[in-house]
């Protein structure tokens, strides 16, 4: 498989870092039924907020076919990545236009922003060139810390990295390390689980 640039490869201190995480978890009326998802991506945070980055995350959560929907809003998420990471993290009502702008603006480094739900917008889901413009003028570098979305040709995914310097975070790097050893030296006997909705 060919080596992706990773965070190894660029000097983030400074600079504004667009990550686009998977924190799509399970809710069941406004709460949050399992935070693995959350969990695994502390690590990234961590490196990020440690080397000085100004950190933009962006996610998604749920289905609800490019309009707003209140049960699907990464509210929840906020506040269970803050209590997990055990540090304030700020907040965007939107992931584009003024208040995302805005909330990028105000942030130090080493702080974080939480911008909501990227499938409230159409062009996420069409990878719409003028919704990932808009997504990556927020930053310097992307991150892709998404393996479970890798796959789909989103803005947030594949748009993006038209417009700024990309590399894998920490989180997709270890599943491609883990999917090239299993792909490429398996240990036999061998049986591969595949699941999805």
């Amino acid at each position: 498989m060919p080596r992706l640039p990773t965070l190894d490869d660029v000097i983030i201190a400074d600079k504004t870092v667009l990550v686009r995480a998977d924190l799509n978890v399970p809710l069941h009326k406004g709460h949050i039924t399992d935070k693995t998802r959350i969990e695994r991506f502390i690590p990234t945070l961590n490196y990020l907020a440690h080397r000085n980055a100004r950190i933009v995350l962006i996610s998604h959560c749920g289905r609800p076919q490019g309009k707003v929907d209140p049960q699907l809003s990464l509210r929840p998420i906020h506040v269970a990545l803050a209590e997990l990471w055990g540090r304030p993290l700020q907040w965007a009502d939107d992931c584009i236009g003024p208040s995302a702008i805005q909330a990028v603006a105000e942030l130090q480094p080493g702080e974080v922003v939480l911008l909501e739900n990227l499938r409230f917008h159409p062009g996420e889901e069409a990878n719409d060139p003028h919704f990932a413009r808009s997504l990556a003028s927020l930053a310097d570098i992307y991150v892709n810390d998404a393996f479970s979305c890798s796959h789909r040709a989103h803005a947030s995914i594949v748009g993006i990295a038209d417009y700024l310097p990309s590399f894998a975070g920490l989180s997709l790097r270890l599943e491609l390390e883990a999917l090239t050893q299993a792909l490429e030296t398996p240990q036999r006997p061998v049986m591969a689980i595949v699941g999805g909705s």
